[in-house]
């Protein structure tokens, strides 16, 4: 197996990286900022520039990954241990105020993404890039792998209005992009454009899944609890804009889906015979009952599936949610309702239409229309981003 470094590791050892960076230092970091020895990037980070490390900043989920989903904020504090103020980049403001980045030369960000455009994480190294380029303040960021890969990827390009906290870039949904290649992407095509340094990883290939970079998974936010989870979420986080359970509350949050009244075996006869006929495999949809302990459906027992990956390369989560998502809302009937709750800070719009980035496939769903259209909704806007995105990449291969 190739021995992966990833940026925090090379900054961590070489010393003419540490020599670029200068003045005082930021750094936005969480849970899964860690090296293969599973020492912390605060750690790291002071160990090489001491007092010169002046603040921390969190994402979505806090600095240290504690906090729940959809518009559960975090607060500004003094990290015990540390002594250093922690800026919450996700409380009544999703973008580094001057006071946040007063006296900091240098912002650097060491953050781990699971590859889907609705994981807020890459919202916020856009955001952040923008104000730090209004401030002149140069940004690293220490690149990790995208653990689902970087060859493949899956879902419609964001709608132009749909553009939000969760839908930042007009990118798919999954998009094969690192934290390096969107900062890149960032700064080639989007408002971010500031002093970029991008530590590379050595050793990482693009063809290549988490499994595959014998780097240890830590939960890089509270419902992601395998690297396995990283590739169903592309399509169990659609259910978040319905009432079926994606699994909060559960030990296996977003590998399972449910609802009190699915019965989940007979489901499973007749949607595998679609799968069949529409050419999705690489999955396997096991039937289960599980009890949420909070959000949607607590205390109550649900007939679901958990969904395990058999095969990497040819499982495609994105369209098997959306498939999936298009038989409950017709199995179920009455019983599928969609989530009207707000989702981002968007009070008007419906949420699975902020999660998929149009309105276009809710229709497909509500109306019942051809596997075909589907396709032809996802692929309608892949060329400009196709060549965008090999105008930005890092690695190759």
């Amino acid at each position: 197996m190739t021995r992966i470094h990833t940026g925090l590791e090379l900054l961590k050892i070489e010393k003419n990286l540490q020599k670029k960076i200068k003045g005082n230092i930021g750094l936005l970091c969480h849970n899964a900022s860690i090296d293969k020895g599973f020492n912390h990037a605060i750690e790291i980070t002071k160990s090489i520039f001491g007092q010169r490390l002046k603040k921390l900043f969190g994402p979505q989920h806090g600095l240290i990954t504690d906090v729940q989903d959809n518009m559960v904020e975090t607060k500004d504090f003094i990290h015990p241990h540390f002594k250093l103020p922690v800026y919450s980049l996700y409380s009544e403001t999703r973008i580094p105020t001057d006071e946040m980045l007063e006296g900091i030369d240098t912002l650097i960000v060491d953050l781990q993404d699971v590859g889907t455009r609705v994981y807020t994480y890459i919202s916020t190294l856009g955001l952040l890039m923008e104000a730090c380029g209004k401030k002149d303040i140069e940004v690293v960021v220490l690149d990790r792998p995208n653990p689902v890969g970087g060859n493949i990827i899956e879902g419609n390009i964001l709608g132009p209005s749909y553009k939000s906290f969760v839908g930042h870039f007009p990118f798919p949904m999954r998009h094969g992009l690192t934290m390096g290649e969107v900062a890149n992407f960032c700064q080639a095509h989007g408002e971010g454009r500031c002093s970029l340094n991008v530590i590379q990883m050595e050793g990482w290939k693009r063809s290549m899944t988490f499994n595959e970079t014998d780097l240890p998974w830590v939960l890089p936010s509270p419902n992601l609890p395998t690297w396995e989870s990283a590739f169903t979420f592309i399509g169990t986080v659609l259910f978040e804009g319905t009432f079926i359970s994606e699994g909060r509350g559960t030990t296996r949050s977003l590998e399972i889906i449910g609802h009190p009244n699915l019965e989940p075996y007979s489901f499973k006869e007749s949607f595998l015979k679609k799968c069949d006929l529409l050419g999705l495999s690489g999955f396997n949809l096991r039937p289960l009952y599980f009890r949420p302990t909070f959000q949607k459906h607590a205390q109550k027992t649900c007939g679901g599936f958990q969904i395990h990956p058999t095969n990497l390369q040819t499982f495609r989560p994105w369209t098997l949610g959306q498939v999936l998502c298009h038989e409950l809302y017709h199995e179920l009937g009455s019983d599928f309702q969609w989530n009207k709750s707000p989702y981002e800070y968007e009070f008007e719009r419906p949420a699975i239409d902020m999660i998929n980035g149009t309105h276009q496939i809710r229709e497909w769903i509500e109306e019942k229309r051809s596997w075909e259209d589907l396709k032809a909704i996802e692929e309608k806007d892949w060329p400009q981003f196709l060549d965008q995105r090999e105008s930005i990449l890092l690695y190759r291969y």
